[in-house]
């Protein structure tokens, strides 16, 4: 529908020359144009309340003027004003020529733009090696990933990236749990759990004895300085965490085109020089800090054993990407609470002088329990990702068993729904809420779920499947020759607002924007397909026009929430 928003746009703003108000003067009349609540009044309405001042007439006037300076279009059915609005109504055929054609052309591309040049790099999941990768990690997961796939349908050139906490005093942690307490044969058997299962004890035991703080931190150093005792067993505790992970972000789909980590950054010499050079590095008590202003705490640099931070790596890591990418935008997935951390490090490299900085964004999300259950790695109580997808893909497989029973290929169409659920179920949240995994509430066929708008487009397929049966196609073109009912236009204006959905979730960095319009669009569907015949009614060729479309908008916007679209289940 964005099309006929500008043109209404450029209608209004072309009765406001007439009217002596040129865009200077009024400004662009595109970002007042909206939907009307009751789809009676029409498509789009233009408050004039903005144009008052300049105009000296009061918004019913303006109105009523421009309804008689308008031309009348072959696309519109009626101008009208109506207490200071300017309401417009569309032609039916018009529109669902538009958007129906441009959907069954399109196909995937649907909604797209074409490619603008610019580059945005995503750093998001970036979990930590030599801990399991806990279902507390799908949120910046599945949050990056979508972006991703947004961006990309923006027309940007988009470059993921995989920022490994591999690098830090908790393999300190790691590895003096490791040196006091390892099981060689479990840690051959279950390498993650095992490691895991190390870094928990070693953190219990340093409260009862906080000396063991120190024996991490001295790992740690010998890290850095190159131990060759502590670099090795670091690299086996890597290689071991890589495997495990590539596993898991296969079973999701999701492809990474960098997986530099932390470790890549243990040499900062240069930046520190740099920010000594720049007069920029101040002392603090024997740490190194940069100052940010009343506003912001001091970013730490070095601690006061010389050893670097997160900070002092990621402000490497974004000079690094910005000479080998040379990216526009910047976007951290990373929990709202390192909001301060990134302010810092973004703050650091403004005063550095690089003008690239100012494209570099935090995008913060809320954390997630199980149940009523905050995870905490420290603590121990985590629940691993994979056993969370196995438990998804079982119970689906339980669901699809009773429903339909002679279902071929369940168990790929067990896999896509199950996982699918869960990703559903953290994008369809705003991203900065807090959010809860219940069972019941992700795997429910008929609410507003993953599982509910899969089925949808399962549906939308088996009557295409149906109508192919039966020799019956769906219309492919001259849809601006029909009629076009109430219920069928509630359809088609909602499939042409896919492209402006996709708009607003780029904008906003918000993949909930999308996972709300498919299901929207899954309600709107299946209340068409209870309440109207598509099969062998006289409006068979256009209404299976329609399922078609609703079909593929589905799997359009499935696939940018990193879904699949199973055709049945």
């Amino acid at each position: 529908m964005n099309l006929f928003k500008q043109r209404v746009a450029d209608l209004v703003q072309s009765a406001l020359a007439n009217m002596g108000a040129g865009e200077d003067a009024v400004g662009p009349v595109l970002e007042l144009v909206e939907i009307p609540p009751d789809e009676k009044l029409g498509d789009f309405a233009v408050p004039c309340f903005a144009f008052a001042r300049t105009l000296r007439r009061s918004p019913v006037q303006i109105a009523e003027e421009i309804v008689a300076q308008a031309d009348r279009p072959p696309w519109l059915t009626h101008i009208k004003a109506v207490k200071g609005y300017v309401n417009v109504k569309l032609h039916r055929g018009h529109v669902a020529q538009h958007v129906l054609g441009d959907i069954l052309r399109a196909g995937e591309a649907y909604g797209s733009r074409e490619p603008n040049g610019r580059t945005v790099v995503i750093d998001y999941s970036s979990p930590n090696i030599a801990k399991p990768f806990s279902l507390g990690h799908i949120r910046s997961t599945v949050i990056g990933e979508s972006l991703a796939r947004i961006f990309a349908h923006q027309g940007y050139r988009v470059v993921r990236i995989n920022h490994l906490g591999d690098w830090g005093t908790q393999f300190g942690r790691v590895i003096g749990g490791y040196v006091r307490w390892a099981d060689h044969d479990r840690l051959e058997k279950e390498p993650i759990k095992e490691l895991f299962r190390l870094y928990v004890k070693f953190h219990e035991e340093a409260e009862k004895d906080p000396a063991l703080e120190d024996e991490a931190r001295d790992w740690f150093r010998r890290m850095e300085e190159g131990d060759p005792v502590a670099l090795a067993l670091w690299r086996r505790f890597r290689e071991l965490s890589l495997l495990e992970l590539e596993r898991t972000y296969a079973r999701l789909g999701i492809r990474f085109d960098d997986y530099t980590g932390e470790s890549a950054y243990n040499d900062v010499s240069d930046i520190i020089e740099k920010l000594r050079a720049l007069g920029l590095l101040k002392e603090s008590q024997g740490a190194q800090v940069v100052e940010l202003g009343d506003d912001i705490p001091p970013c730490l640099i070095t601690k006061s054993d010389g050893t670097t931070l997160y900070a002092t790596r990621d402000i490497a890591a974004a000079i690094r990407r910005q000479e080998q990418y040379n990216f526009d935008l910047a976007f951290y997935v990373v929990d709202s609470r390192q909001s301060l951390h990134f302010k810092q490090v973004f703050g650091v490299l403004e005063r550095m002088g690089y003008e690239w900085a100012s494209g570099m964004e935090h995008i913060p999300f809320g954390t997630l329990q199980f149940g009523d259950e905050i995870m905490s790695t420290r603590k121990g109580n985590v629940i691993f990702l994979e056993d969370v997808l196995n438990e998804a893909v079982t119970r689906v497989k339980q669901i699809i068993a009773e429903r339909n029973p002679s279902l071929k290929n369940a168990d790929e169409v067990a896999e896509a729904v199950g996982v699918g659920a869960v990703i559903f179920n953290d994008l369809v949240h705003n991203r900065i809420k807090d959010i809860s995994f219940q069972w019941e509430d992700v795997l429910n066929f008929d609410g507003d779920t993953g599982p509910y708008v899969q089925y949808t487009h399962a549906r939308a397929c088996s009557v295409l499947r149906r109508a192919d049966e039966q020799g019956a196609r769906p219309m492919s073109d001259g849809f601006d020759r029909l009629e076009w009912e109430d219920s069928e236009m509630r359809l088609v204006r909602l499939l042409g607002r896919f492209g402006e959905t996709v708009d607003a979730a780029a904008k906003g960095r918000e993949p909930s924007t999308v996972a709300r319009y498919v299901l929207d669009l899954a309600q709107a569907f299946n209340g068409f397909y209870h309440s109207n015949r598509i099969l062998g009614s006289e409006r068979q060729a256009e209404r299976l026009a329609l399922t078609d479309a609703v079909r593929q908008v589905l799997a359009n916007g499935l696939r940018l929430l990193a879904m699949e679209a199973p055709p049945e289940m």
